[in-house]
């Protein structure tokens, strides 16, 4: 019923810069929370950032100040994740997540494939 796909990944130098795309489809009547997970390997899933319908962000201590979260102005199902002075430790499989209602009432909780970012040199 929901769809997520994100783009964006890559590899990229220490110190550089990537954004990931979300775009959430399907049967939609209101996003409440949209987000970010990531999972590196061997490791558990963790939230990267996540951005509340009232316009509240949630940022992971590892990512404050280097990581901004934002909503595209004219489609408010489309979340940017702008990263920039990435660190090795950043490498890790991306994850848009979204918490939404639907037209018949239910409420979904929706994952994308995921997307791979990659910071070495």
């Amino acid at each position: 019923q929901v769809q997520l796909v994100e783009s964006g990944g890559g590899l990229v130098q220490p110190g550089g810069s990537l954004r990931l795309s979300c775009v959430a489809s399907g049967s939609i009547a209101s996003i409440n929370v949209m987000g970010w997970y990531r999972q590196a390997p061997g490791k558990q899933r963790e939230l990267v950032v996540d951005l509340n319908s009232g316009g509240i962000t949630n940022y992971a201590d590892s990512v404050k100040g280097r990581f901004t979260i934002s909503r595209h102005n004219a489609h408010k199902n489309t979340v940017f994740l702008q990263m920039n002075s990435l660190k090795p430790e950043d490498t890790a499989v991306y994850y848009c997540n979204a918490n939404v209602m639907t037209y018949n009432g239910a409420s979904l909780s929706s994952w994308g494939q995921g997307t791979q970012v990659t910071v070495s040199s």
